[in-house]
């Protein structure tokens, strides 16, 4: 229904579905247990990649043939894929500095950080979400259908979802609660966020699945499902209130992964197209002839609507507490809350 999962492949896309999410759920728990390990993985991975992400595009400019042919370089050139690394991984430097009380980590004004950093993670993706539905008008103008080819030698579909699904993402903003309600975990291995709970959660997946299986069509089976499920799976079994710091860590660390190796998820046995591709095939010199947008548009309006509800919920318990939901926290009678609460450290 939403993905090309069939014939003799199938097998390989699932294993790869399989172990990328097993692999973030591993990862994200090196980072988050110990001190070395976040360091390791947000300050020392990200200073040896920035190095040679500067040495390909240095390359490049020279007209260096290992440079110009790297599959960094080739496929991963899009100003999103960066801006969305290095915001991801200032996140997570936030978080540590909060749950450690490193530096400014340590004062009240910092604890706004969290929200600070998630807004503009979905506002990227909101601009390119706008950016999509733009070049799909243009190209339906030019060429009578709506496939424009991006920076990164994708075909893309742009049209009335991305529109619909980057409305979502603003309404998104406005779901997060209790700014101010940022807590260390007891033992010290978690930022705690505990107002951001179920209610938030799907509404975010939902909107961030849409906003890859529009505008990462060729990655979503992985960046989409695997990526967006990974934290969601810790946070519901053992790691209540640590919802956002998985989200940041996992996130930092498949663009990590898939900057580096692209060929993963673009040209691979584990390489997953989603049925917009109706000519059962992405290839960049060839304009496809043929589009299934269905699932863009049913998942676009389902983001939505899921956005819109917890909005109005959020809406409906601020009038019936009569507090702000941004500076307090309204979401305190839920399970989820009070069990990530029994794990915070006590605020002195």
């Amino acid at each position: 229904m939403l993905f090309q999962i069939y014939g003799d492949g199938a097998g390989w896309q699932l294993l790869g579905w399989v172990l990328v999410f097993a692999a973030l759920i591993l990862a994200n728990e090196v980072a988050r247990r110990t001190k070395q390990g976040g360091i390791f993985c947000f300050l020392v991975i990200p200073a040896v990649l920035t190095v040679y992400f500067i040495a390909i595009y240095a390359g490049a400019a020279m007209g260096a043939e290992w440079a110009l042919g790297n599959p960094t370089y080739v496929h991963m050139n899009s100003w999103f894929h960066y801006a969305k690394l290095y915001a991801a991984t200032a996140g997570c430097i936030g978080f540590m500095m909060l749950k450690y009380k490193w530096s400014i980590g340590k004062t009240e004004w910092f604890k706004v950080f969290p929200f600070l950093i998630v807004a503009i993670n979905i506002l990227i993706a909101v601009a390119s979400d706008f950016e999509s539905g733009i070049r799909g008008a243009m190209a339906l103008a030019e060429y009578g259908d709506r496939w424009w080819l991006s920076s990164e030698n994708v075909w893309l579909y742009g049209g009335w979802w991305n529109w619909v699904n980057g409305i979502a993402g603003i309404l998104n903003i406005l779901c997060m609660t209790g700014w101010w309600g940022i807590y260390s975990s007891k033992d010290k291995k978690d930022m705690l966020w505990p107002d951001m709970t179920w209610c938030f959660i799907i509404a975010y997946d939902l909107w961030n699945f849409e906003y890859t299986y529009n505008n990462l069509p060729t990655h979503a089976w992985y960046c989409g499902l695997a990526l967006l499920l990974a934290p969601t799976f810790a946070n519901a079994l053992w790691n209540k209130g640590g919802w956002i710091q998985n989200r940041a860590n996992t996130l930092a660390l498949w663009c990590m992964f898939a900057q580096v190796f692209p060929m993963f998820q673009d040209y691979s046995r584990f390489t997953t197209l989603s049925v917009v591709y109706a000519d059962g095939f992405m290839d960049a010199a060839v304009r496809p002839t043929a589009a299934n947008p269905t699932m863009q548009g049913v998942v676009a309006i389902i983001a939505l609507a899921a956005n819109v509800l917890c909005l109005a919920v959020i809406i409906r318990r601020s009038i019936e507490q009569k507090k702000n939901p941004y500076k307090n926290e309204i979401f305190t009678d839920q399970r989820d809350y009070k069990l990530a609460m029994a794990r915070a450290e006590e605020v002195k």
